[in-house]
């Protein structure tokens, strides 16, 4: 059969799918070659977490268990309590089983172990969780229990989204990994190897595409090349992926090749479909004939990189929409890692996966790949495209939440997908990455809020003005403050990422930063965060052009991947003494508790005073003012329309928000100009009011529009829907 056989490797996700082989399969039904695809990671976690499952691991464990801790001895001895528990547990983590959550959160039905140690610091959160929170949380410290003791006892590199990552992380030799390949398979591999052997005599395809995406999927990728190279020698394999298009670019060693035939690079699409075209007809009257897209081959013994094909890469626009088709999307598993709201859409919910655009909009900042096509090819998507392919995976999955993947989500397409969303009276909830800039007025916040927007997570990277500049950033702390203090008035959670360590950072900047990033939560501006230090990419500018940025590369010998380089700093400093002091501030700080506390608490040195004034974020946020509307501004009227009564006294427009409602009494032509703009300014196909215009029609009735503009009636009526975009 000529069918294409999709797989995302162990491990991704629990909650919901990755969205790699969606996006191919959507694809190549655009071209009508057969495909199906597989989470392989989340059935391996289905067939390991199940009553039979753990009945098979702990015997298993047995054989290892002498010289194990007292932890996985303990829960050795209740594995009974863990075999009888499993499958509800799991029932209730993918949302079957609702009212199991009061056993599993009131009770001692679970058992216990060292996981369940940091209860006593987190039952402040317990007054204030819901039973299904609470109830998810606990299961979810019961299942890393489980995973802890699989670690010790039968695989030490398994982990729930990463597997083996440390042989697939900078990995410039393929020494290490082939070496553990060789090795006996993992009691991982096999239940692998074997969920994989069924899917291949299910399917039976001529191609294999593994997509890749991060170091930890990159091990058992190779693995499962490997077993269908030994047993199923006519079927192809493809590797592709964020792993590929970033780590593999310089791979040389044809060892490689013994688990795989292709490596591609960049978008897939036209990559695959070229060795699809081979494969299926592989003689010369085949106008694909050995010409390939951007894919590294084996040729004459040696690596080949084979660019050869004229063809032109599809627009973003012709790549159909993402197909969630075969994947088992009723058993994804949501689990609660973190009790904060924002920090867990990570891992909590499934979502629809989609992109508003290709590419970053800005591709400036210098820490990023923005040489590297995923970054630099930008190709937004119109509008229209986008909220059909919203409801054509609505109607494939039954799911309305949508996570937007975008390097940074352009605003003003964001503002163009919120307005046809409201026209379609479509609703959804939906969160995305941003960059933290000043289109996002407290209007745009508005718009984004009633389509459907429900959190934004954006890079502040170090909150200092000085390193921002030398990031090419194009944002300042008081901007950042002042968008995310929008998002925050407009209900919309706010997730930052955090850097530290960039080149020529110094201790006092990274002090600075911290108080920065305490005033942020202390104001309630944002609402989780995560700091990473910062690491030289081979694709970045800095890590193109080292020197300009006062740090010495220790370049290695590169046979397979190349992305991160170890380097020195001009400063001198280690960088790395200061991590877990800031990850334990901002876990705090994530819990509103810490403001208070100095900041030479979180860390066992010294560490200077900050130089930074306790009010610099209230007095940026307090700063902000209003955009001045421009003629072709968009004018939109985002809630229901007034109740319209003529009195005595004129005419009274009452408007209805939740509990709450406001009466302005007017006029009765003011009135009844108002209504009619109001009706003018709701979203729909024909409906295009802009600023020009309103200020026109007030004119042909009334004078002075100034003066109406700045009124307190304008005000009342921004305040309950009008907006400006």
């Amino acid at each position: 059969m000529e069918k294409v056989l999709l797989i995302t490797p162990p491990f991704t996700q629990l909650n919901t799918p990755y969205p790699a082989t969606a996006y191919l399969k959507g694809f190549l039904n655009t071209k009508n070659i057969s495909s199906f695809q597989m989470d392989l990671g989340l059935e391996v976690i289905l067939e390991l977490f199940s009553k039979e499952g753990l009945e098979s691991m702990f015997a298993e464990a047995e054989k290892s268990l002498g010289e194990s801790s007292e932890n996985a001895q303990k829960i050795y001895t209740q594995r009974n309590q863990y075999i009888r528990s499993i499958d509800p547990v799991i029932k209730f983590l993918q949302g079957h089983n609702g009212t199991f959550a009061r056993r599993l959160a009131l009770t001692d039905f679970l058992p216990r172990a060292a996981r369940f140690e940091q209860l006593d610091d987190l039952e402040w959160a317990f007054g204030t969780m819901g039973i299904q929170d609470r109830a998810k949380h606990l299961a979810t410290l019961y299942l890393e229990d489980i995973s802890d003791f699989i670690i010790e006892c039968l695989d030490e590199h398994f982990g729930f989204s990463r597997y083996a990552e440390r042989l697939g992380r900078s990995a410039n030799s393929f020494d290490e990994l082939y070496g553990k390949l060789n090795d006996n398979e993992t009691y991982i591999d096999r239940i692998t190897l074997k969920i994989l052997h069924n899917h291949l005599r299910e399917t039976q395809p001529n191609l294999v595409c593994l997509s890749v995406p991060f170091p930890g999927n990159l091990y058992s990728a190779f693995r499962c090349g490997q077993f269908i190279k030994q047993y199923f020698k006519n079927i192809k394999i493809a590797l592709g992926g964020g792993f590929a298009n970033t780590e593999l670019r310089s791979v040389s060693d044809p060892r490689v090749f013994e688990f795989v035939d292709y490596i591609t690079l960049d978008d897939g699409e036209l990559p695959i479909e070229v060795i699809h075209s081979n494969i299926k007809n592989p003689n010369k009257n085949n106008p694909d004939h050995d010409l390939y897209k951007r894919t590294f081959l084996l040729k004459d013994g040696k690596v080949f990189y084979n660019n050869f094909s004229l063809r032109k890469d599809y627009p973003q626009e012709k790549c159909g929409t993402p197909d969630y088709r075969d994947l088992l999307l009723e058993k994804y598993i949501s689990v609660t890692e973190l009790l904060n709201p924002m920090h867990s859409l990570w891992s909590d919910g499934r979502w629809n996966k989609l992109t508003m655009a290709h590419g970053c909009y800005w591709g400036k900042c210098t820490f990023c790949d923005i040489s590297l096509d995923y970054i630099k090819n930008y190709q937004p998507v119109a509008a229209a495209l986008l909220v059909d392919r919203m409801e054509e995976q609505i109607l494939q999955t039954g799911t309305t939440g949508f996570h937007f993947v975008d390097e940074a989500a352009p605003p003003a397409l964001m503002r163009e997908v919120a307005l046809e969303i409201l026209r379609r009276d479509l609703v959804v909830s939906w969160w995305t990455n941003i960059r933290f800039e000043k289109s996002f007025t407290p209007d745009l916040c508005r718009l984004l809020k009633a389509s459907g927007c429900i959190a934004v997570s954006g890079g502040l990277e170090v909150a200092s003005n000085r390193l921002l500049e030398l990031i090419q950033k194009g944002v300042t702390v008081e901007q950042v403050a002042q968008v995310t203090a929008n998002f925050t008035d407009a209900e919309i959670l706010v997730h930052a990422y955090l850097m530290y360590g960039y080149p020529t950072q110094t201790i006092p900047e990274t002090i600075d930063s911290l108080e920065m990033v305490r005033q942020l939560f202390e104001l309630g501006v944002i609402h989780s965060g995560f700091w990473h230090q910062f690491a030289l990419t081979a694709h970045s500018p800095v890590g193109m052009e080292p020197a300009a940025y006062g740090i010495k590369p220790d370049y290695k010998n590169i046979s397979f991947a190349n992305n991160d380089i170890a380097f020195q700093d001009s400063t001198g400093i280690g960088h790395d003494q200061f991590s877990y002091g800031l990850k334990k501030s901002l876990f705090n700080f994530m819990r509103d508790v810490g403001f208070d506390l100095p900041l030479q608490n979180w860390f066992d040195f010294p560490v200077p005073d900050t130089e930074i004034e306790n009010d610099f974020i209230l007095n940026a946020v307090e700063s902000r003012e209003l955009p001045q509307p421009k003629a072709h501004s968009k004018i939109v009227w985002i809630s229901a329309l007034p109740k319209k009564q003529n009195t005595e006294a004129g005419l009274e427009l009452t408007f209805y928000q939740g509990e709450s409602s406001l009466i302005l009494e007017l006029d009765p032509a003011l009135g009844n100009w108002i209504y009619r703009m109001l009706e003018k300014a709701i979203p729909a196909k024909d409906s295009h009011l802009t600023f020009a215009d309103f200020q026109a029609s007030f004119e042909e009735v009334f004078q002075d529009f100034e003066l109406f503009w700045e009124s307190e009636e304008l005000e009342l009526l921004r305040g309950v829907g009008l907006l400006v975009l």
